[in-house]
């Protein structure tokens, strides 16, 4: 028996789980948060280690022999030639470079461009719509940057004491806007379009493959972003997705292969452990039930699940489009949320309670047609978030999502995934694990639920819910 360490540091903190290497036990947990505030968009480094030091207090890396890193996707450290920080870390929330993504789609010539070259479409918290920003908001700065990393690629460097080679891994270098997941390498012509010059970007390591070892001797794993590592931690293979319920949401699987995608819906992302992870977002998930909750004068969203299964499925025909922030699947950004369907008998809360949740969880599955549209396999969903406890929820989702739907037991999945690479790397190491497939961990303790014969009422109700969004934005899926 061997013991391992994974952290993730988190947008707002670091946790730190100890595992076993043959099972997955988690041994010993810690946990800090990081020393700035949670909303700022520049960020000193320095804080995630210092977050990090805390967090491993009192002894809880004591006989631990390799440690795997995940962090926050979406940031950027810029370094200059002699590896000093050129200006704070720029993180994931910042969305000061919104006209620099929209400028980069343009110079490429539009969204298909830019998914035939890394199967991403530049959004404000990409990397390489960062360095447009930089390039364009603070010149004298983007000058400077002569080296390009992600709050993981830095604090695996940092771990390493800061050595001549810089690393990363293809989950997190899928989610920079300039390495393509379809083939593997970077497009250092998109750093120079972003950036106005070229950049030293981290050697890409194989997903077992080490960083390298401590003076210590501590093995350091390649490390990896956040959604992958929760992927790993969830141990996900093919036919699963995961549908994450914050304010937004998401739908991302597991995928043997990086699917094309013209129209630009899916972010290609990598994992970390040699597939590909596909990725849909929605810009209107948890959102849409806080609104109608105050909309109805309730307290939470525990009452409005309670009200909501008052009513039948259908709603009584009341449709809700959830669009309120516009929408990102399908290409909406300035439209709105609609109500449909409104008669006398349907006018009661409960029916409105009802019709939030089936229209956020339409919109999910929406999200899912896509990646199953391009080929990719659903028979298993993973719910991910705080709402994902909702009585509601998890009546209306395997009918709506035609799958079963799986609510794992909260846990630390991001911190548990690096430790289980870390695992991994150190087997491969030792010569006791292949390097094709990482180590059998027991997986996470989950309630199961099955659309059952609700299936054909599922499909009724998302009939009816794509027949409103036909009317009110026809052609919004169109290829």
């Amino acid at each position: 028996m061997g013991i391992v360490a994974g952290l993730d540091s988190s947008s707002d903190s670091t946790r730190i789980v100890v595992c076993d290497t043959d099972t997955g036990a988690v041994l010993r947990q810690g946990h800090a948060p990081h020393p700035v505030d949670p909303k700022a968009t520049d960020v000193d480094p320095q804080a995630w280690l210092l977050s990090l030091g805390e967090a491993a207090t009192g002894g809880l890396l004591e006989g631990v022999q390799a440690i795997g890193v995940s962090a926050q996707q979406q940031g950027l450290v810029p370094l200059d030639a002699q590896g000093g920080l050129v200006r704070p870390a720029l993180v994931g929330n910042d969305k000061r470079a919104q006209v620099a993504a929209a400028d980069l789609v343009e110079a490429l010539g539009g969204r298909q461009g830019w998914a035939d070259a890394v199967g991403t479409v530049p959004q404000s918290g990409l990397p390489v719509a960062k360095l447009r920003w930089l390039a364009r908001s603070e010149p004298e700065h983007a000058q400077r940057v002569a080296m390009i990393l992600q709050p993981h690629d830095w604090l695996v460097w940092q771990l390493l004491g800061r050595p001549a080679r810089r690393t990363t891994d293809r989950g997190a270098a899928s989610a920079t806007g300039y390495w393509s997941a379809r083939t593997g390498s970077y497009r250092p012509d998109l750093v120079e379009l972003a950036l106005g010059h070229q950049a030293v970007l981290p050697e890409v390591l194989a997903p077992a493959e080490a960083a390298g070892t401590t003076p210590e001797g501590l093995l350091i794993s390649a490390g990896t972003g956040e959604t992958m590592a929760a992927a790993l931690g969830l141990g996900l293979g093919v036919g699963d997705a995961v549908v994450s319920l914050g304010a937004s949401g998401s739908v991302m699987a597991v995928h043997h292969e990086a699917p094309a995608d013209p129209n630009g819906m899916i972010t290609a992302f990598a994992d970390a452990a040699g597939m590909h992870l596909p990725v849909v977002h929605t810009s209107n998930a948890v959102r849409a039930l806080r609104g109608t909750a105050e909309m109805l004068g309730l307290d939470g969203l525990e009452e409005l699940s309670a009200l909501a299964l008052k009513s039948t499925p259908g709603a009584s025909g009341l449709v809700l489009l959830p669009y309120l922030e516009g929408e990102r699947t399908p290409a909406l950004p300035h439209t709105a949320g609609t109500l449909a369907g409104l008669r006398r008998e349907s006018m009661k809360p409960e029916h409105l309670a009802r019709a939030s949740f089936e229209g956020m969880l339409c919109s999910l599955a929406d999200a899912m047609d896509v990646l199953r549209g391009r080929g990719v396999e659903v028979r298993r969903v993973f719910l991910l978030g705080a709402a994902a406890g909702l009585p509601a929820v998890q009546a209306m989702a395997p009918m709506l999502f035609g799958a079963q739907v799986v609510v794992p037991q909260p846990a630390d999945y991001a911190a548990l995934g690096a430790a289980r690479q870390a695992a991994w790397a150190l087997g491969v190491s030792q010569g006791t694990l292949a390097p094709t497939a990482p180590p059998a961990w027991q997986g996470a303790a989950a309630q199961v639920f099955e659309p059952g014969e609700e299936l054909a009422v599922g499909q009724a109700v998302r009939q009816q819910y794509t027949a409103t969004r036909e009317q009110i934005h026809p052609g919004a899926f169109a290829s």
